[in-house]
Parts: structure tokens; sequence; C-alpha cells
């Protein structure tokens, strides 16, 4: 079902490949104690290892102490009497607890949501698909139930008559035109009165040298969905159509720009408040990338608030959480624990994530993973979780 895109100005990316299958294997050290059965929480559940609360704490050994509900109880150092007795107890030293991951740009036609939440991504933003499909498969205020996580869409992407992507992979219901301000207000209007969680919009004349929507539809969308109460997010690649994507006020950038960036337009986006979605790994596997990552650097050191995103679906990307994409946060001068930030608390925050902030609090529903190791010095324990708590869910993965 491959099928080409020019989703990076300078390369053709694939979408639709199959799905590696995930590396990595984990060993199991349980205490002596019951497992609870998977989905069920029963009284709750004790996580022991190294915790680490999210945002700016710093990581420490203790214990966090779910009930049966899914809320933190507890969540702190461990003394004698801290769990109470005949609670199940997971993990245990070497173990390491902390906020399950936000990926703020999937594809959801072409990577498979079921597994997403077994595999420690607690939320997922699509950023297009056909209506029908986004409306099936969106959360909204609703608790996600089975194994799904909670989930975001955009709906269909705005763009212009016969443009990205409507010529490649998107060439199937994907996309819908805006040729005029009036026609772009309709379409806002519509993508809100059908619940999308936010609005996409592509400024990507591409290799095809594609139609791009002109400044005024650009503007005529962004404050129509503003005034409907909703972001907008652009897929904006190159420095022309990023810098008519911050006169309209968009919210967002969909992806790290791939055209380098004058320090001026770096802090214009910075001064706007825009943040910006990662999907790093994806450009290096197209076979690019570096342009990108020197961007990226540029972006974090002038404050621009940096959000974990793979584009899964895409070339070159994994299912579930990627190691590598998080290296090529912490190689922007952030370092691991600040992609954990990135990827948790501000992925979180991402325009259409609701449910979730990427922190540990007491008193919060939990939304973690208790991982077989620690992935500040080994982030390929990501590939395999030994169990996911959410939404009052727990999912246990078997030992290898």
């Amino acid at each position: 079902m491959a099928r080409i895109s020019s989703m990076v100005a300078h390369t053709a990316v694939t979408l639709g490949r199959a799905a590696r299958e995930r590396a990595g294997s984990v060993t199991d050290a349980l205490r002596a104690r019951r497992e609870p059965p998977a989905g069920d929480l029963g009284r709750g559940v004790a996580l022991m290892g190294t915790v680490w609360p999210g945002g700016d704490r710093e990581p420490f050994p203790g214990v966090v102490i779910i009930d049966g509900d899914g809320t933190i109880d507890y969540l702190g150092v461990s003394g004698p009497h801290t769990v109470p007795a005949g609670l199940p107890v997971l993990g245990g030293a070497g173990y390491w607890i902390g906020p399950g991951i936000v990926d703020a740009h999937v594809h959801l036609s072409f990577a498979s949501v079921q597994g997403c939440l077994r595999a420690g991504l607690v939320g997922v933003r699509d950023l297009g698909a056909p209506a029908d499909l986004a409306r099936l498969w969106r959360t909204g205020h609703r608790r996600p139930t089975g194994q799904l996580p909670v989930v975001a869409t955009a709906g269909q992407i705005i763009t212009a008559p016969g443009g990205y992507p409507s010529r490649s992979w998107g060439e199937n219901g994907f996309a819908a035109f805006a040729h005029s301000p009036s026609q772009a207000r309709q379409l806002v209007q519509g993508l809100a009165a059908s619940g999308v969680d936010l609005i996409k919009i592509a400024l990507e004349p591409g290799e095809r040298a594609s139609p791009v929507l002109g400044p005024r539809v650009v503007a005529a969308l962004v404050a129509t969905a503003h005034d409907a109460g909703l972001s907008v997010t652009a897929h904006a690649l190159s420095v022309e159509m990023i810098r008519r994507a911050i006169d309209a006020g968009v919210d967002e950038l969909a992806h790290t720009p791939t055209e380098r960036l004058p320090e001026q337009l770096v802090d214009q986006i910075a001064a706007a408040g825009i943040g910006v979605v990662s999907t790093l790994q994806t450009f290096f596997s197209a076979g690019g990338g570096r342009s990108a990552a020197d961007n990226a650097a540029d972006l974090y050191r002038a404050g621009v608030r940096l959000r974990y995103g793979t584009d899964l679906g895409n070339a070159g990307t994994l299912p579930g959480v990627d190691p590598r994409e998080l290296d090529r946060l912490a190689d922007t001068g952030m370092g691991r624990l600040g992609a954990l930030r990135a990827a948790t608390e501000y992925s979180a925050q991402a325009p259409g994530i609701r449910g979730r902030t990427g922190l540990l609090r007491v008193g919060q529903q939990a939304a973690l993973v208790l991982l077989n190791g620690d992935p500040l010095s080994e982030p390929v324990v990501w590939r395999s979780p030994r169990a996911v708590v959410a939404d009052g869910r727990l999912l246990l993965n078997e030992p290898v």
C-alpha cells in the first residue's frame, strides 16, 4: 500500500511501508507477589523503581501507588509500611516509572492504533485522515476503553485545489480544498461541526510545484478556526511558507522545517509562541534530516517549545515509542531527560490533546509506564514497556 509523499520538500517519503518488528527484549524481576490480571487494576497496584514524576523534577528511588480507579494515591519514597499489605507490586530495583508518551504527529490510516497504548503511547494525535476514519478514532471527551490511547484528530487536511497531499498519499479523501477566503471559512466551520480537535493546513509546493494556499486564504482559515476555539497546525517546511504561516497566526508547525532558517525567523517563531513537532527521524530515514536537526537545535536554543512527534505511518517510523526520535531531540541540546519532557509534558500540551498532562501527580489519573531499565542510559527500553497504566486500565507485556 505504499504511496509516495512530498512530506519533505527535498526528499520523497513513502507512507504505508510495513512496520518493522519491535526491537529489544525484556527480562522480568518481579517481586514475589501476585501480578494483577491484564486490564484489571482490582484493588490497585504499586510500582517500584526509579520514579520520574515528569516536568522539571529529578528521578528518585521510590514507589507509585495507584488505586482501583486508576488514580495516583501515593508518589514518593518507599518505607517499611508504604505499600498496603496484599497490594500487588510490579517492578523493583532497576525499573523506571514515568509518564507515558504522547506522539503529537501520527497517521493512523497507515499504522495501527490498537497497539499504541501497550507500547507506551498514552496519547496520539492524527494529523490527516478521511472524515469517517477521524470520527471513528477520535476520543474527544470520552474516556478511552479497551487497549486504546487518547486519540485526537484533525480530520481532512485543508489545502489548495490540487495541492499537497491530494496528488500523492492523500489522494483518497485526505484533503479538503479551499480556493477562496469564503470557502476556507466554510471548510473550517464544517470541520469544527464534525468535532475535530484541531485544524491542519498544508503549505507545501513540493517537488511537483503543487498549488499552495494564498495568504488571504490562510488568514481566513486561521481566524475562523480561532473563532471556533480550534488551534491550527501547519505543514510548512520552507522559509517562505513558514513566514506565510506566521503572518496568518498559526499555532504550531507540524514538522521541524527542512530548509535552514535564518536567525530572524527562528526568533519570530519563538516570539509568536509557536510550538514545533519534531518528526526528525523520518527525515533522516529518507536520506536527509541534517538541516532539520540543525533547525531544531536553533529553535531549542531560542526557547521554542519542541514536541515529540514521529509521523508514524511514514517511511522509517517504528510503531510505539521510537528511541531514535528521542535521541534526535536530545541532540538538540536538551539532553535525554529534556527529550522525555518534550515527549510527555510538552506533547501533552499539543493542540487538541485532552485528558493528558504528561505528569505524575497524586490525586490525578495515572497515565504512566513501567520500563525494565533506565531510558536515560538505554532508550531502547521504550521498545517494550513492562507495564502501562492509563485511564483505570493495566496492560502487562509478557517478559521474553
